[in-house]
């Protein structure tokens, strides 16, 4: 088992499944608040999710109204396999289709690296974010 697919897909149907992920990276790994994880307001962005070949849930991300992309996350034992580059690919090109010009994040620090890879530059310094350091970031699409 060394594929896996990444697509757009409805909250509604497939909530449960981006929240575990979510919840195992965020809440369990990095020790976030659970009220800080969960956002009554997912229901209205546009998720992606990676599946793995044999259909396990692997890696999820959002996409807010005006290009903002959160909560990309990917489970541990399928980091640098290129999920979370196919997942933000596919988090581009929906800002694209919908008309959206650059997209902006909040980066963990330690995940900067793979955002520059991918275009992104940073703006401004370091904060603090849920006890985690993140730096804001944007991509002209």
């Amino acid at each position: 088992m060394t594929g896996f697919l990444v697509g757009i897909v409805d909250w509604a149907a497939h909530a449960e499944e981006i929240s575990a992920i979510r919840d195992q990276i965020f809440i369990v790994e990095q020790n976030v608040p659970a009220e800080l994880e969960r956002d009554p307001r997912d229901g209205e962005y546009t998720h992606v999710l990676a599946r793995s070949d044999d259909g396990q849930p692997v890696g999820t991300g959002r996409l807010l109204p005006g290009g903002r992309v959160g909560r990309m996350a990917v489970l541990s034992d399928w980091r640098g396999r290129g999920v979370g580059e196919a997942m933000l690919k596919c988090l581009m090109e929906a800002a694209r289709d919908r008309g959206d010009r650059e997209i902006r994040l909040n980066a963990q620090e330690t995940a900067r690296a793979f955002y520059l890879r991918h275009g992104f530059e940073t703006e401004g310094e370091p904060f603090m974010e849920a006890g985690i350091s993140h730096i804001h970031m944007r991509c002209v699409l």
